[in-house]
């Protein structure tokens, strides 16, 4: 072996101690050499979970069962009231319906008399 191929080899260990070095750069959690993509990626979540919340303005499970503990009362109000507003459209509904067929006999009734008086 030669100083030319000690030196090859020299550089590739280098290249891939480099490469190893950068790879797991930035790493403060333990990353799995099975797995280091996936163990990367939980890591990276772990760090940024809180941040991504407020960026993505999520809402956790104790935050959402708590705003519905406060507010059972208002929104059980507010679904009788859309309930109550659903039975007033199908009451008029029917009531204008019994008017438009009221309106068409008078109206035939009229164009009756208006044809016999000529």
């Amino acid at each position: 072996m030669d100083i030319l191929e000690f030196i090859v080899i020299l550089v590739v260990v280098f290249a891939i101690v480099v490469l190893i070095y950068y790879y797991l750069k930035g790493s403060t959690g333990k990353v799995s050499l099975t797995s280091p993509i996936e163990s990367r990626i939980d890591e990276y979540l772990d760090r940024r979970f809180q941040s991504l919340v407020d960026e993505w303005e999520l809402v956790t499970q104790t935050k959402l069962q708590g705003f519905k503990e406060r507010k059972k009362q208002e929104l059980e109000q507010d679904e009788n009231r859309i309930a109550e507003v659903k039975k007033f459209e199908a009451d008029m509904t029917d009531t204008l319906t019994k008017m438009e067929a009221r309106l068409d006999a008078v109206e035939k009734e009229l164009a009756q008399k208006g044809s016999a008086k000529k």
